[in-house]
């Protein structure tokens, strides 16, 4: 059998193909960067619709009672549990990533009064690092202290002064997956609390915190789990560890009893102190309509097509001998999220070119080419169109031309 044959044949018997008719791409184009911003369903096309034209529109304000509105970061957090491996009543949606972390950071240094380390690696997400800085400026160096380390060093850091363990489950950059059992005990045996960061494997690879003994983890509604841009993120905190301190950002709807108007703040018990203003409500209705997508699917299957797919793109570049000047940073299957990142000298220019062909990927600094593989729209024969575009780029040398060094502000 040719080798399009046997592509072909495995979308025919793809059983996650189905998925591919709910969301609306665009014709003729391979959409490779859901890993950042995932495409738009018809689904949360349709929600979005009926809650502008009829509950916005119509019912107004009364929308927040009749159409449930204010339950709402309650309701589709419950719909991302299962995905993460959540029992009920510990996860929330609101806020940002950034907003959660400043939470949940906060939160654990209450409960190591005797610590201050926060223990993170050399090459997480910026955005990560930042959140810890800004707690480290805001408290002082007494009470809060960022220690940054390469990745292959973080179990020796480990040690007793370590107040919080921060990490991203999927490395941005690499995709390269920690261990979040393994991790987690070796934390636990030194009484260190972990925070992760789950941005890059929520609703593409399977997560069981509950059962890993996770303490707390945030994650990101608008990548894998196709909320739409600006989708409101996730916060997860185990049971054992609600009501046992407060979070700081003290905001109306995280309030005992928001709507008595009390002067004083009064946390809500469990999830509801981890709230702080009003929730995006359009935001929020398009993440919930695009989790319903998920209901009836195992993510394990989903996983399992991740590794097939990204199993076929390092085979067809490894094959073909125009690519070889593209070096893979992304380790083997077992230990990777659902994208493959590529390194080369013109990457900026490599990947213009490549949405120019109406392949979409996306860029990261200094020298990283990013592919995203979503097992729910993405296919094999959109794999080999890949590599087939990519070699004649390397080929011709197209990517030189001065256009594709122009640089907008988003890369």
């Amino acid at each position: 059998m040719s080798q399009s044959k046997e592509i072909a044949a495995l979308d025919a018997h793809d059983p996650l193909a189905h998925c591919r008719d709910e969301f609306l791409l665009p014709e003729n184009t391979v959409y490779l960067d859901g890993n950042s911003l995932g495409p738009l369903s018809k689904r949360s096309q349709q929600r979005i619709n009926e809650v502008v034209k009829n509950q916005w529109g119509e019912d107004l304000i009364k929308s927040w009672n009749s159409h449930s509105w204010i339950d709402l970061p309650f309701s589709v957090g419950e719909k991302i549990a299962p995905l993460i491996g959540a029992a009920k009543g510990q996860t929330v949606c609101c806020d940002s990533i950034s907003v959660n972390l400043f939470k949940l950071l906060s939160y654990a240094l209450q409960l190591q009064p005797k610590r201050k380390t926060i223990l993170s690696q050399i090459d997480n997400f910026p955005t990560d690092l930042y959140m810890a800085q800004g707690l480290q400026s805001l408290l002082g160096n007494e009470r809060c202290e960022l220690l940054q380390v390469a990745a292959e060093q973080i179990p020796n850091a480990l040690n007793e002064e370590i107040a919080v363990l921060m990490l991203t489950h999927v490395n941005f950059r690499s995709g390269e997956i920690h261990d979040i059992q393994a991790m987690t005990e070796q934390a636990h045996e030194l009484g260190i609390l972990v925070i992760w960061d789950l941005a890059h494997s929520a609703g593409a690879v399977p997560l069981e915190l509950d059962a890993c003994n996770v303490d707390f983890a945030v994650g990101c509604g608008y990548k894998y789990l196709n909320g739409g841009p600006g989708a409101p993120a996730f916060i997860y905190v185990a049971e054992r560890h609600q009501n046992a301190a407060e979070q700081p950002l003290s905001g109306w709807m995280g309030h005992r009893i928001p709507f008595d108007f009390i002067n004083d703040y009064q946390p809500g018990n469990g999830m509801k102190q981890f709230l702080t203003g009003t929730p995006n409500i359009l935001s929020m209705a398009a993440l919930d309509a695009a989790l319903d997508i998920f209901a009836d699917l195992s993510i394990e299957q989903v996983y399992a097509k991740s590794i097939a797919l990204t199993a076929l793109f390092c085979q067809l570049i490894e094959e073909n001998i125009e690519l070889q000047s593209l070096n893979s940073l992304s380790p083997a299957a077992a230990m990777r999220g659902s994208q493959i990142a590529l390194s080369h000298p013109q990457a900026f220019a490599i990947s213009q070119a490549l949405i120019a062909e109406n392949i979409v990927v996306d860029y990261r600094a200094p020298n990283i080419i990013r592919f995203g593989f979503a097992p729910l729209y993405t296919r094999f024969q959109d794999v080999a169109k890949t590599v087939e575009v990519l070699a004649e780029l390397m080929r011709s040398q197209r990517f030189h031309d001065p256009i594709y060094a122009q640089r907008a502000t988003v890369t």
